[in-house]
């Protein structure tokens, strides 16, 4: 579990990952900065596109750099969006996507942080109470 110092670290890195959105459209920025199982930090931030469908959201693209880095176990995740932290809650597909490398339990800490200095904490089992998991459990 990540501690206070943690959680601080990761919501001022997703704040700071949130400058780099690129977000002609919505105008909407979003960072995310997780905390691997083996202690790396990988942020992100969401890129969007003309064909919407091609949006990349803060949070997947958080995970892959975390999978093309070799860690694949999330300790802890931190999203920060504009207006307040309920705002920064990830979309359905971010919680599919991450659940693929949540722990067992799904009881890592999730730290939805918004631009007004707010920041609510969650869980993955929080998030998701019925999720969809591979019939091992193991990732890919």
């Amino acid at each position: 579990m990540a501690d206070k110092d943690m959680k601080q670290t990761l919501v001022q890195l997703a704040r700071q990952a949130a400058q780099n959105a690129y977000v002609p459209y919505s105008r909407f920025k979003v960072g995310a900065a997780i905390l691997g199982e083996r202690g790396g930090i990988y942020t992100g931030c969401n890129v969007e596109n003309a064909s919407l469908g091609l949006t990349i959201c803060a949070e997947r693209n958080a995970c892959t750099t975390m999978v093309a880095q070799g860690e694949t176990r999330i300790a802890a995740v931190a999203i920060y969006g504009g207006g307040t932290a309920g705002e920064a809650a990830p979309c359905g597909a971010c919680r599919q996507f991450m659940l693929e490398f949540a722990d067992e339990k799904l009881q890592a800490p999730i730290y939805l942080a918004g631009a007004d200095g707010s920041v609510a904490e969650t869980s993955f089992r929080e998030l998701c109470p019925y999720p969809f998991r591979s019939f091992t459990g193991e990732p890919g």
